[in-house]
């Protein structure tokens, strides 16, 4: 059986990788790479010693693949996603898919018209601690969820200008690192309807306002779901939080509560616990290996044959709670 071919826009870190990820599947084979880093270029080629660098998305997009997965600056997200699957290729992107719930219809239609797999690297949803809860969630295990508490505080920034140009951007915080929890709260929700949002959004520490061209460093949303849930988000960039990151997602019902955190201040090593009144038990614990694995999953789709599925609605529906975020403060 021929393994797909697949081309790589985009080799930096995170691109690399994936890339790597989808390599030890065993499953695909790493075609292409554009990547305007000589030496980004170069690690990516000796991670995968049958690729070939090609000068530009254009040549890339000539070449007939099966897959494209793209690791580019958000702004170019949609469009790059859009030209992918009208050349007949499936995609995996990078977060955000687009700034705005518009530029995610835009792609998820042009993967329908195509008939392609279409998936947004949403990789918290492979964690091992979301592998625990997500059931007992869906199960009824813990009763009627009706609160669900989401947290990230990254103690650095993103180290390059086009995270802080909102044009390029699409916003800050909450669309770098809130994207994540908001899609694990809903996904692992069943994609309740978002009935109304309440937010607010700084930059070093002053209100924004509408027109302001600054990006966020700093949000909280409140989001009231169907069904009389209430969803808290904070987030932000260089918060004083005493540690490197702080994230959590705590999911809590009328018999019981579960929760995922990171653990001591690291971005990678989460464990997750069940709450029972005022006793907890822990459910799972580092180390656990899952930041390749939305990319691992994507490869054998495609390689098990699977074009354009209902689930790439739920790519439009946590961008447009992005849009409401931003839309309520």
């Amino acid at each position: 059986m021929t393994k797909p071919k697949i081309g790589f826009l985009g080799v930096g870190w995170i691109g690399r990788n994936r890339m790597e990820a989808m390599i030890e599947t065993g499953l695909v084979e790493a075609t292409a790479i554009v990547e305007p880093s000589d030496e980004m270029a170069d690690s990516a080629v000796a991670s995968a010693p049958g690729a070939v660098r090609v000068g530009s998305y254009d040549e890339l997009l000539s070449m007939n693949l099966d897959g494209i997965v793209i690791a580019t600056p958000s702004a170019l997200h949609a469009q790059q996603s859009i030209r992918a699957l009208q050349a007949g290729a499936a995609v995996f992107c990078q977060k955000p898919l687009g700034r705005s719930a518009d530029e995610a219809r835009a792609v998820v239609d042009a993967a329908q018209a195509a008939d392609r797999l279409l998936t947004v690297d949403l990789s918290y949803r492979f964690t091992e601690a979301m592998g625990a809860i997500a059931p007992l969630v869906r199960s009824g295990d813990l009763g009627r969820i009706h609160a669900v508490d989401l947290v990230f505080h990254n103690a650095y920034g993103p180290d390059k200008p086009w995270f802080y140009d909102r044009a390029l951007s699409g916003g800050g915080c909450v669309m770098d690192l809130g994207v994540h929890l908001v899609d694990l709260a809903l996904w692992t929700l069943g994609f309740p309807k978002v009935e109304q949002v309440h937010s607010a959004l700084s930059s070093g520490g002053e209100s924004l306002r509408a027109g302001d061209p600054r990006v966020e460093d700093y949000a909280v949303a409140t989001l009231r779901l169907g069904g009389g849930m209430i969803v808290r988000l904070a987030c932000s960039w260089r918060l004083q939080a005493g540690q490197e990151a702080q994230i959590e997602a705590s999911f809590y019902g009328t018999a019981g509560a579960a929760a995922m955190r990171n653990v001591g201040g690291s971005f990678y090593d989460f464990e997750a616990d069940r709450y029972h009144g005022t006793t907890r038990s822990r459910l799972v614990g580092p180390p656990d290996a899952w930041g390749g694995r939305a990319a691992a999953d994507w490869a054998r789709r495609l390689a098990a044959g699977e074009r354009f599925g209902a689930d790439a609605e739920q790519l439009v529906r946590t961008s447009a709670a992005l849009d409401a975020i931003y839309a309520g403060a």
